[in-house]
């Protein structure tokens, strides 16, 4: 579980930091953007594939196993679904707006996760979903209007972690899979926005252009990092670990994107990050009682 833990902590720093990254090449459209992002980490994952030991064998396994085929497909459709909605969102002043997404998303993991994988939460962990869901519904209020960006990304998201949670394969192995799924899609349109002149990646400056060719890079090891930790913690657990991600992107969009903040949102988040001590703790009483159990034994 501590490596798990690791694991999604870092996975959720990096993802906090990409609207950083995604600001980079605000000139483009954000299909063009997730078009780039879907090649180049099929290629990164390629390259990956390729040299890793008995990697190639486990590929085609996947790719030849219909029910692995079919999970696999779920989970590229939602998760390039969910990068589309954050690249155009992040470039389009509603970094705010994925960040409340980000914090909705551990309380729909646990429901995903009480009805579909039979996880039991105690009591006090029902205490601090409930302590979250006061600080989300203060925070929906105050933004006035339908948050359509942080449904969506609770959506794709949240579903794209119930699907990984049903699956047995490497974690790279799955990405690779979910790339490739997309892959001729992301050509396809790349070839399209050629076509008609509508291209701007290659216009882009030159060291700009190079860190487009490396969202690859970007993309495929928080990925990776959040495949391994899903395979080793709870969903309600990696859910509330998650908060690490929409908080790291809450203060960017106010200190350095300069999005207005209202002050009821202190409020909010107060509830959020009491929610997440009060869960904290109770997981570490649940493991400690786990360990003493299996002690016993």
């Amino acid at each position: 579980m501590k490596k798990g833990l690791g694991y999604a902590i870092i996975a959720y720093i990096a993802w906090g930091l990409l609207p950083v990254y995604w600001k980079l090449f605000g000139s483009l459209m954000a299909g063009e953007i997730l078009s780039h992002r879907v090649i180049w980490s099929f290629v990164f994952m390629a390259i990956l594939i390729v040299v890793g030991k008995g990697k190639w064998q486990q590929f085609r396994s996947l790719i030849t196993n219909r029910t692995t085929l079919l999970l696999v497909g779920a989970s590229s459709l939602l998760i390039s679904t969910n990068w589309l909605i954050f690249i155009w969102a992040v470039n389009n002043g509603h970094v705010i707006e994925t960040s409340l997404g980000y914090y909705i998303t551990p309380l729909f993991n646990i429901m995903l996760a009480v009805l579909f994988l039979r996880e039991k939460p105690t009591g006090r962990q029902w205490l601090a979903v409930a302590l979250a869901g006061i600080g989300v519904l203060i925070a929906t209020i105050d933004y006035g209007r339908f948050p359509w960006v942080s449904l969506t990304l609770v959506g794709t998201f949240g579903l794209y972690s119930l699907v990984k949670k049903r699956v047995t394969y490497d974690a790279s192995i799955g990405l690779a899979g979910e790339t490739a799924f997309v892959f001729p899609i992301a050509i396809a349109y790349v070839i399209y926005l050629f076509a008609t002149h509508q291209d701007a990646a290659w216009t882009l400056p030159p060291i700009t252009l190079i860190m487009l060719l490396l969202a690859g890079a970007a993309t495929a090891l928080p990925l990776l990092w959040f495949a391994k930790a899903a395979a080793q913690l709870p969903l309600s657990m990696l859910g509330f670990i998650q908060y690490i991600g929409p908080s790291i992107t809450l203060l960017l969009s106010i200190f350095m994107f300069k999005e207005k903040f209202s002050p009821v949102l202190l409020i909010s988040f107060a509830f959020i990050w009491s929610a997440l001590v009060v869960y904290a703790l109770a997981s570490i009483k649940v493991a400690r009682v786990a360990k003493e159990d299996v002690s016993l034994t």
